[in-house]
């Protein structure tokens, strides 16, 4: 009788998985650059006190940031293969998928401003100036 869930088959998953993200970070100089932002964002997140829900907003921002960037790495890589030399509708395609991360960036620093401006307005005190 087979099994209903094949653990060691889920575990080899994981495991190629977490190959694919260290070769993100080790490889791809945008996903550094990703890495780098989100670590600068989580200490200024720790300096001004974010409660749970600011966390949860700007944790979601930065895993969609990391997941839009690893999605357009792959693409690329793809696409490299299926052409190696250049073709406009491969051009197109990594056009597209950097937009699109380009765009997941764009809403991830207005939610970084909402959250981040707000609270270092209230720690400026800023009624003092005007």
């Amino acid at each position: 009788m087979s099994r209903w869930i094949d653990v060691r088959k889920n575990l080899r998953s994981f495991r190629f998985a977490a190959e694919g993200i260290l070769a993100l970070f080790r490889f791809e100089n945008n996903a550094k650059i990703h890495l780098l932002a989100a670590l600068a964002v989580v200490v200024v997140g720790i300096w001004l006190r974010l409660d749970r829900v600011e966390w949860a907003l700007i944790l979601t921002q930065v895993g969609l940031v990391l997941a839009a960037e690893a999605f357009n790495t792959a693409l690329e890589k793809l696409a490299d293969v299926v052409s190696p030399g250049h073709h406009p509708l491969i051009k197109t395609v990594k056009d597209l998928s950097a937009g699109a991360v380009l765009l997941v960036v764009i809403v991830a620093v207005v939610v970084g401003i909402l959250i981040f401006g707000t609270k270092l307005i209230k720690m400026m005190n800023w009624s003092e100036w005007f």
